[in-house]
């Protein structure tokens, strides 16, 4: 099937587009730096102010006390609204390197691969959403869809201040498009885990650890239990992860039983019907060590993301996206699942169908050992274009709202 020229061109831009990166990924956009979030998406409202005059820009709120830094916002760059069409492009813009992380500087690996903070997650999936869209302004059938590109600054800590604009932006869309980075084989993702965490608590009785016979509890011992039971919990639950986080608790004394322990914990389940057995079962496992051990274990219980599982319009439309893949002489790739979670899964909540894990080829996230393969990006945005190109003339059909 034919491409277009200006999507066969691409891979002549990867130069330029590694230089893009490079300079991206040298502004500090830690998800608690507020100077640095806001140079960056100054930097980003340029870029795509120059790429699309056309296109409308807004500056959106993304308050989150406790969470993100004060005056923190989010982009939207809004082309062609009343096209009968609606498509959502969205990424992130920050990144878990703060102003203070010794990681702040990219080097180049070899010819092809950057090594730098964010250069995958997802400064990268933002150069490869840019390319993508100017090779598709330039076919002939662009005009009947419109395109919604979606920033946000906060998606490392949990999309707090954000995760309003996805839910509303999945009603006014028919299908999402979402640049985290490709598997390092390639291969793009299918569903992700929902994300979530727990706060458990334990309170004991003081007593000095000496006293014959000892009256104390220890709140320490008795949280230790319930965590060990715990992380035993996907064994019995397929489809839940657990993790212990940290674990505090007792005095500087150590001749004092202790009668506090707190422990932080990450939780994720396949499917949003394992929330409750999960949720139930660490309520369960509280009461019982609790009675066992004299103590009172307490439990704050939360999902931040609902999982993304693959929806129907999802896998009606991924054989044409691999058929993409093909005329742009990408070699073959899978669709997987991920643990780590993503703002493709509160586009999957509010009902609107979406690709993940489109961007480019990287790995090393959140490690001074991220990179991304620069030589993957153009290829990467020719699989959107064309995949857009062919909504446009009709070939491929997206679900109606």
């Amino acid at each position: 099937m034919a491409v277009p020229p200006s999507i066969a061109s691409l891979p002549g831009r990867t130069a330029e587009l590694g230089r893009l990166l490079e300079s991206w990924a040298a502004i500090n956009s830690g998800s608690g730096h507020a100077a640095g979030l806001a140079r960056m998406g100054a930097v980003l409202r340029a870029e795509f102010a120059r790429a699309f005059p056309a296109a409308t820009i807004t500056e959106l709120a993304a308050d989150a006390p406790g969470f993100n830094p004060p005056g923190v916002q989010a982009l939207s760059i809004r082309m062609r609204p009343a096209a009968p069409t609606q498509v959502l492009l969205c990424g992130h813009y920050d990144t878990v390197f703060e102003a203070d992380d010794a990681f702040q500087q990219c080097r180049w690996l070899d010819d092809n691969t950057l090594n730098g903070p964010g250069t995958a997650d997802m400064k990268g999936g933002l150069v490869t959403l840019l390319a993508a869209l100017q090779a598709f302004e330039a076919t002939p059938h662009a005009a009947r869809v419109g395109w919604e590109v979606l920033l946000t600054p906060d998606e490392e800590t949990g999309s707090h201040g954000t995760a309003e604009l996805f839910r509303g932006a999945a009603t006014r869309h028919h299908f999402g498009f979402v640049f985290e980075p490709a598997r390092p084989s390639g291969d793009m993702i299918q569903s992700r885990k929902g994300t979530g965490g727990a706060v458990a608590t334990c309170r004991g009785r003081a007593a000095h650890a000496a006293k014959i016979p000892n009256d104390g509890r220890s709140a320490i011992l008795g949280l230790a239990a319930f965590l060990l039971a715990a992380a035993r919990v996907p064994a019995e639950l397929p489809g839940t992860l657990v993790n212990v986080g940290n674990i505090r608790g007792g005095t500087p004394a150590t001749n004092v039983v202790p009668d506090f322990a707190q422990s932080e914990l990450d939780l994720r389940v396949t499917r949003l019907a394992d929330r409750e057995p999960l949720f139930h079962r660490l309520e369960a496992l509280a009461r019982e060590i609790g009675a066992a051990h004299g103590v009172k274990i307490g439990l704050k219980l939360w999902l931040n993301r609902p999982p993304k599982e693959c929806l129907p319009a999802e896998e009606a439309v991924y054989p044409h996206w691999l058929q993409a893949a093909r005329d742009v002489g990408i070699p073959p790739f899978q669709w997987v699942h991920g643990g780590g979670g993503s703002d493709g899964n509160f586009l999957t909540a509010g009902g609107l169908p979406n690709l993940d894990g489109i961007g480019p080829v990287g790995d090393g996230l959140h490690s001074d050992r991220e990179y991304c393969r620069v030589d993957t990006i153009a290829p990467r945005a020719q699989i959107v274009a064309l995949f857009l190109h062919r909504v446009a003339a009709g070939e491929i059909s997206l679900p109606k709202k």
